[in-house]
């Protein structure tokens, strides 16, 4: 698989630089620029290579109704920008080239930066346990791009392919898409917001389900609550230590051996009783993977049925996951996915209120490419594709399983609104599911890249997700844990969770200061459940976005574009901390244009994001309940109220019953709620009303924000006009003046969370540190373990060169974990485990170490073999240390890169020259820019950096076989000669290594 993948790399890098136009009939490559049509609305176009393409297309998944993408309209609108494509050995590359200064997002579950310039990621489903910021392939596959151009305006496009998808932002302001011959792309856009790509996206693939509303409380999760007692225990506890919360989750272990649908007890009513009781709802786990035993009933009866998916012979795959051998129900078939979702019905039966569906990617163990074979057999509906093996419906299998379960909870009640969670997904998921960030890692940097993964969840068109709060894999700090709390209770998916074999991760779990802060960051969630609510509303009716990056505030601004420590819900700005030693007090906040006033609810605290309301807006405000159970259509609504330059605001408030489909028959409250300033007076009033519901008879408190965190307020009846009236402009400024002391001194005053792991000292201490000095033989070394175990010299002592020199904290010799540059590995810091001094006949080395995450460490040895004093050696490996259960036994995908940098001291008489494995010989100069080896094509064991006015070469040999990839590029004053291992998951039985090393050798 990976060598094939590298292929497919091979040749896309060959047609990238490929110029011609359309080439003759008969010819081994096409290209030129793609034909379109418009389709769905004005603005939107279908781009396909040839009419015999799109006559071949396979049906969309994505799409709501496939017709839709294949019925074109009539317009009088033509594309802005059009892609250009080319057709080589069955792959299809797309390319869309943009202004420079665009800045491109979206690309799905992505981890990382929010702004994606720069970046590759691989739509192929994945089990990714452990993943970090330079992973490419996730647990969800969204073939889609959202590029905000250097005016503002916004563009979308999407790939429509559920096969494997390169999507390549590297070069600046440049889309491109490869996959397997032939896909439309479809282009949104350019429209004037980036809410109305998403809009118009959604008309394409659908919106977000209606969630019930007490999905929109505080979820508690863990692998595993072992026990009904466990299970009670903690329900109890959130309601005696009065910290909101809605749900309880069961995971895996509440089955009989781990077989779907059974239970470990044989009246699991009991447990779901007395959760409901106690204001709780109950969310059960579902996984795809049936044990394959006669006698169980699941399996007896899908057997009976032919539901399985089957292997290229016609048996049925049977693959490891937690029962043992199982087998797969193959959901792309229309009886499979009836059968399935009687299964739900049934389950519901026991007081089910919600399902789990996990390990759908989907996900197997003990096999390197932690899924099932691509040659496996599908016998999908005609309408999606036909019969078709594993490859093409990979990515969708997650979105099918959870399109089952869904429509199983509707037959099970069609009062009630089915709330699934899915693991894996693919654009349109949301229709059935929301989502979540997968096995996250209990780290400051996990809790940094939340931000961007929700948000750019929500830019593709997912807006219902969120990460597991405090981590799930490893133990998190108090302070990790209470400053997560603080901002993901404002994300649109709430939910608390962690693995088994760690501390306990509930809010009460790391002592009181950080207790304190959940409970006042959850009772700010449940106050604004009101507005989540009616932005979901929005949402499910119209293709609104719910959570969004910072810049939707003005997308022509270019300082909101990378901004990941701060969000909007709706109109209010969100600016969390996301530094362990900077708390509230200390954060830089940059905010757009306009008015923006901050607010909170008396609970000011360092370890909590600031809250601020644009100017021109009205947001509702409920009181803190402990459960959305709690509320009732009479309690007081509070109203927020934000002035704009004008003296104007406008708010929209959505009311129902909470669950159910009668708002689809009329049976809701839409209120629109309106404020104006006249003459010192602030009227504030119902501008209109939607809906049959009658207006609660209920008190209505009005709150105007003055800015600084003062307000004046008044209270009346919910339907009446009330007003406020404003005191003297001095007056004003005194309220304020004395609200923003107030406020500083609370900051102040209020204690953070102490957070034990802390290490003092000083921001820059590491540059007082004092390098490791290797000198041995020929070589001197100087190496830094603190910052990613590099080493930032190197220098050959007979002819006093230095071939490699750098600052401390980047470049010199790195090494990745990942095939992005700069991933895990090249800053972490690395522990020295063994160092051996040189002494009579012996070696001089040092042996380093450094966590990487996900339970794996880099390892590297590097020494002055023994009696060979002309070379220096470097053996690297990637160990899976503590690989989590959840993996299977497998990391997550890594890539072993070695990255050395070194100084060109004369770079116009510089070159690389080698003999690859084919006997071809090659001289790669600096006008080359980069160039990539690999296959028969890579060195054969060893390449030469040459210098032709020193008459020296430092040869850098290596192990053929750990050998993948080669790549040359140059830089100002530098080359990097790189080596890179397979990609692919380790165990603690098959670690990745490099093993190389260094000599300098005269030349004629």
């Amino acid at each position: 698989f990976c060598r094939r993948k590298e292929f497919r790399e091979k040749l896309v890098s060959k047609m990238a630089n490929y110029e011609g136009q359309t080439v003759a009939s008969g010819s081994e490559v096409r290209s030129g620029n793609m034909i379109y049509r418009p389709i769905l609305e004005d603005g939107v176009f279908r781009f396909d290579c040839s009419g015999n393409d799109r006559d071949a297309a396979y049906p969309s998944i994505s799409f709501v109704n496939s017709r839709d993408r294949d019925t074109p309209i009539t317009t009088n609108k033509v594309p802005l920008y059009t892609p250009t494509f080319e057709c080589l050995l069955e792959q299809q590359v797309v390319k869309l080239e943009l202004p420079v200064g665009s800045s491109l997002y979206g690309t799905g579950e992505a981890s990382g930066e929010l702004e994606r310039t720069g970046k590759r990621v691989f739509t192929w489903n994945t089990d990714a346990w452990g993943y970090g910021p330079g992973t490419t392939s996730l647990y969800q596959s969204h073939p889609w791009v959202l590029a905000v151009l250097p005016n503002g305006e916004v563009l979308g496009i999407l790939a429509d392919t559920t096969r494997r998808c390169e999507i390549d932002l590297r070069k600046e302001s440049t889309i491109q898409f490869v996959s397997a011959s032939s896909y439309p792309v479809i282009t949104f856009g350019p429209f004037a917001s980036p809410t109305k790509v998403l809009i118009s996206l959604s008309k394409a693939i659908g919106t977000v389900f209606m969630p019930p509303k007490w999905s929109l409380g505080y979820h508690q999760c863990r692998w595993s609550y072992l026990s009904d007692q466990r299970v009670l225990e903690v329900a109890k506890t959130f309601r005696k230590k009065c910290i909101p919360c809605d749900v309880i989750w069961m995971d895996i272990d509440y089955m009989d051996g781990f077989r779907c649908f059974t239970f470990d007890k044989a009246y699991p009513k009991s447990l779901v009783t007395d959760l409901h009781y106690n204001g709780f709802k109950a969310i059960w786990m579902l996984d795809p993977g049936i044990k394959q035993e006669e006698g169980y009933f699941i399996y007896d009866s899908g057997s009976k049925n032919d539901v399985w998916v089957q292997k290229a012979d016609g048996t049925p795959y049977v693959g490891e996951v937690w029962p043992g051998p199982c087998v797969f129900p193959d959901y792309t078939q229309s009886k499979v996915r009836a059968w399935w979702a009687n299964l739900v019905k049934d389950f519901i039966s026991n007081g089910v209120d919600g399902i789990w569906n996990d390990m759908n990617e989907p996900a197997i163990f003990k096999v390197v490419t932690k899924t099932m074979p691509e040659s496996n057999v599908h016998r999908g509906d005609d309408e999606l594709g036909g019969r078709q093996n594993h490859y093409f419906y990979h990515n969708v299998y997650g979105l099918l399983m959870a399109r089952s379960t869904y429509e199983g909870m509707r037959l099970a009640n069609e009062k009630k609104r089915p709330f699934v969670l899915t693991r894996a997904g693919f654009s349109g998921s949301q229709r059935y599911a929301a989502t979540w960030t997968g096995d996250n890692l209990s780290t400051w940097e996990h809790l940094h890249m939340s931000i961007s993964m929700v948000l750019q969840l929500g830019l593709s068109g997912q807006p219902l997700s969120g990460p597991d709060i405090g981590g799930f894999a490893g133990n998190a700090t108090p302070r990790l844990f209470g400053r997560w709390m603080g901002v993901a209770s404002l994300f649109p998916f709430c939910r608390g969770h962690s693995e088994a074999g760690t501390t306990d991760h509930e809010p009460w779990s790391f002592g009181e200061e950080c207790e304190e802060v959940c409970r006042l960051a959850l009772k700010r969630r449940y106050r604004l459940i009101p507005l989540i609510y009616t932005l979901f509303y929005f949402a499910h009716t119209r293709g609104f976005p719910v959570a969004t990056p910072t810049f939707f505030a003005d997308p022509k601004d270019p300082s909101l574009r990378k901004l990941e420590n701060s969000f909007l819900l709706g109109p209010v700005l969100v600016y969390a901390s996301t530094l362990p030693r900077q708390g509230l007090d200390k954060l830089e906040i940059t905010l757009p244009k306009g008015i923006w006033l901050n607010f909170d609810f008396n609970d000011t605290h360092p370890d909590l994001p600031a809250l601020y309301l644009k100017g021109g807006s009205i947001i509702p405000v409920g009181p803190p309940l402990q459960h959305v159970g709690e509320a009732n259509p009479s309690d007081d609504l509070t109203l927020l109220v934000a002035l704009d330059e004008s003296g104007k605001a406008e708010g929209v408030v959505f009311e129902d019953d909470g669950d159910g489909y009668e708002f689809t028959k009329g049976n809701y409250l839409l209120t629109h709620y309106v404020a104006e300033l006249k003459s010192s007076v602030v009227t504030v009033s119902v501008h209109k009303t939607e809906g049959s519901w009658k207006r609660p008879n209920r008190h209505l408190h009005i709150q105007l924000l003055l800015g600084g965190g003062a307000m004046l307020d008044t209270w009346g009846t919910d339907g009446d006009v009330l007003q406020l009236i404003l005191p003297s402009e001095e007056e004003v400024l005194k309220l304020v003046s004395t609200s923003e002391k107030q406020y500083k001194d609370r900051l102040e005053n209020t204690t953070p969370i102490p957070d034990g792991e802390e290490v003092s000292g000083p921001k820059g201490t590491e540059l007082l540190k004092t390098p490791i000095e290797l000198k041995s033989g020929e070589w001197n070394l100087k190496i830094v373990p603190w910052i990613g175990g590099r080493i930032i010299s190197m220098t050959h002592i007979p002819s006093g060169t230095q071939w490699l020199h750098s600052r401390i904290e980047i470049h010199g010799y790195e090494e990745y974990s990942g095939m992005e540059y700069r991933s895990a590995g090249c800053s972490e810091e690395y522990s020295v485990i063994d160092r051996e001094l040189q002494h009579a006949g012996e070696e001089e080395s040092v042996v380093l170490e450094g966590d990487i995450g996900g339970g794996l460490v880099l390892q590297r040895q590097i020494y002055v073999p023994k009696n060979v004093a002309n070379i220096f050696q470097i053996d690297s490996s990637i160990v899976a240390r503590s690989v989590g259960a959840g993996s299977g036994g497998f990391s997550r995908l890594v890539c072993l890169r070695v990255h050395p940098s070194f100084t060109l001291l004369h770079p116009s008489e510089s070159f690389v020259s080698f003999t690859s494995i084919d006997g071809s010989t090659h001289e790669v100069f600096p006008d080359g820019g980069e160039q990539c080896f690999e296959g028969n094509l890579i060195p054969n064991g060893e390449w030469r950096l040459i210098d032709k006015c020193l008459g020296l070469a430092l040869v850098n040999r290596f192990n053929v076989s750990e050998v993948f990839k080669c790549l040359v590029h140059w830089d100002s004053g530098t080359v990097n000669l790189e080596l890179w291992s397979e990609s692919r998951p380790v165990s603690k039985q098959s670690p990745l290594r490099i093993s190389h090393q260094y000599e300098v050798i005269r030349i004629p």
